[in-house]
């Protein structure tokens, strides 16, 4: 019998888990929702890294779109497509700046066909700027990643 879906149930509570440790963010404002495309890749056992297109939806209707890597470090095995994460976007202040910069936080993943995974970031060219998860759609594949993420993104001029 597989071990698939017993390593697919571990993944899924370290998911839980760890969006059940988020701290609060009572001191925090919801600027508004990061939408990130994931390009495709392959996880390396240890760590991944594979491009990101993103747009920013102020709260307020602006719009903001950022380029950059998302990234992976600890566990990581197999192959995905690209897919889509969610991020609710939360600031120290009601006043909303620019998101460039490197987020770091703990990550878990599990795909086996459709993905499921959750990855708290915190960081910013800023500081103090959250990015707590809201969904991963559209990723397909198998594999399986825990364990520390990042972003890096820097806005695209203009916009």
């Amino acid at each position: 019998m597989s071990r698939l879906p017993t390593l697919i149930i571990a993944a899924s509570a370290a998911i839980v888990m760890s969006a059940s440790t988020i701290p609060s963010a009572s001191a925090a404002t919801r600027t508004g929702t990061l939408v990130c495309t994931v390009a495709p890749g392959m996880g390396f056992l240890i760590g991944s890294s594979k491009r990101l297109d993103c747009q920013f939806n102020a709260r307020n209707g602006g719009r903001e779109r950022y380029t950059g890597r998302i990234s992976k470090l600890g566990l990581d095995v197999g192959i995905t497509t690209g897919g889509r994460i969610a991020w609710a976007v939360l600031e120290p202040s009601r006043r909303h700046g620019d998101l460039g910069g490197t987020y770091a936080g703990a990550t878990a993943e599990a795909t086996a066909g459709v993905g499921l995974g959750a990855n708290v970031l915190v960081g910013g060219g800023n500081g103090g700027i959250s990015l707590q998860p809201l969904s991963v759609s559209g990723q397909t594949g198998l594999g399986l990643a825990a364990g520390i993420g990042s972003i890096t993104l820097t806005r695209v001029a203009g916009t």
